[in-house]
């Protein structure tokens, strides 16, 4: 019985000198930016699959980079510096394509810088993003929130308002005397109007919190599933559940629990299952941060707001069991991301290998082969997009039918109407390429070689 052959990436792009550490698709998919550990990102165009923009961002390795709209980029670096980067279409045209491999190109121009922010990198933790308030949309947003682990409590994490650049509070995720270790991932998000912060840890443990409206937090969740540092975390698109990978071999399905802020709810005991077997302990509760300095201070005790006489006063039920565990056997999983439509998730293995796994059952479908070192960053292209952005979305398209719109009926010469014919045109070359760039299902993993393999998968 012949074997089919193993899966190949559809495109290879060559280029970082060093270790490729974050990807991330921008601009409806047409473009992949990409970091590495000298401090450079690359922009490619995925229409041509070449570089479109190519600089020295930090003078230490990438950490994180995502897009902020169609014109902005967001890169952080061991440098200790996040740094907010202006480069639409526009702007390429000034920029160099010669590539990181190139040791003998020119100086390369840096885009616009419009921000920096002096932040804490030694936690090796990339920031997390979102817009100002639920009902705005990230992509549109002129204003964004940014989480990053605190530069003196590396437990904690600071939220950062842009384009103020201002502080709005720092996070301590339980008590202080607890032996979390250093903030390894982040994620922040809204939903039902609350600002949610998701961390995990050094030592394995994931929290889940939720902003009040006067500003505190509290920690709705709390579950240490893996025996090693989390490595990278992502919330699912429906903000039900997170996934967590860390050194070790587990990837582990978290709840996003609800939690009524208006209804008085009864207290459960609390208690922290450990990864090495069915031991169970009470978990202390937290004490309150007395240190005006701090900010705002998460808790997992009940939330003392206030009630009218005679009502008991709100509290707020802490869950902790996962909704479920698996021991995949390959240790070393980071990159981890859900794929846009919720579907599937991807990581990126220090044994070289990028695994797909099913979102709701957590199986293992595919192991992409190609790297021949370990791997360390995975991307979907998102989408979303894809719905709407189909060839009646293309330049040239849209340029036929405001043609075939300002064809009036003319006259033969019997004086006989005769509407002009509305024939379909064909794509151009160029509106081709555009359109396979937003509609492929693309999967970027970039690795210890330099090199980022594309796939298109499911």
């Amino acid at each position: 019985m012949s074997q089919q052959p193993a899966a190949q990436p559809k495109s290879v792009l060559r280029g970082h000198r060093t270790q490729v550490h974050a990807t991330t698709f921008i601009r409806g998919n047409q473009r992949l930016a990409s970091g590495d550990a000298d401090g450079f990102v690359v922009l490619w165009d995925l229409t041509i699959m070449r570089p479109r923009a190519v600089w020295r961002a930090h003078a230490g390795a990438i950490l994180g980079i995502s897009g902020w709209g169609d014109d902005k980029l967001i890169t952080e670096g061991r440098d200790n510096r996040l740094i907010v980067w202006k480069i639409a279409a526009a702007d390429e045209e000034n920029l160099s394509t010669h590539l990181p491999l190139d040791e003998s190109a020119p100086e390369r121009p840096q885009p616009w810088i419009l921000h920096i922010l002096e932040v804490n990198t030694m936690n090796f933790c990339s920031f997390a993003q979102c817009s100002i308030a639920s009902e705005i949309d990230l992509s549109t947003s002129d204003e964004v929130l940014l989480a990053v682990p605190n530069t003196l409590a590396t437990e904690a994490v600071d939220i950062f308002h842009l384009p103020s650049q201002t502080r709005q509070g720092t996070v301590h995720l339980g008590s202080k005397t607890e032996k979390k270790g250093m903030v390894m991932a982040l994620s922040l998000f809204w939903r039902d109007e609350f600002l949610f912060l998701v961390a995990g840890y050094e030592n394995g443990l994931a929290v889940v919190a939720r902003r009040r409206h006067k500003g505190a937090y509290d920690i709705l969740y709390k579950y240490q599933a893996h025996s090693q540092p989390i490595l990278s975390l992502d919330v699912g698109p429906d903000k039900e559940y997170f996934l967590t990978s860390g050194a070790d071999a587990i990837i582990a399905k978290h709840p996003i629990p609800h939690a009524n802020p208006t209804t008085p709810l009864v207290p459960v005991s609390t208690k922290i299952v450990t990864s090495g077997g069915d031991s169970q302990r009470p978990e202390e509760a937290p004490k309150k941060s007395t240190d005006p300095a701090a900010g705002p201070t998460a808790t997992s005790t009940p939330d003392t707001t206030s009630a009218p006489r005679g009502l008991p006063k709100k509290v707020v039920n802490m869950e902790t069991s996962p909704l479920k565990v698996i021991n995949t056997k390959h240790s070393g999983q980071q990159g981890l991301q859900v794929r846009s439509d919720g579907r599937i998730f991807a990581t990126a293995g220090w044994d070289s290998k990028i695994r797909v796994y099913s979102a709701k059952t957590m199986a293992e479908l595919a192991v992409l082969k190609w790297h021949d070192i370990g791997c360390y960053a995975a991307a979907f292209a998102s989408l979303d997009t894809n719905k709407k952005d189909d060839a009646a979305d293309t330049p040239t398209n849209n340029h036929h039918k405001a043609e075939e719109q300002d064809k009036t009926e003319s006259s033969d010469s019997n004086g006989a109407a005769v509407i002009a014919a509305n024939k379909p045109r064909e794509l151009s070359v160029k509106d081709k390429r555009i359109k396979m760039a937003k509609e492929a299902h693309w999967l970027a993993a970039g690795s210890k070689d330099g090199k980022i393999s594309l796939w298109d998968i499911y």
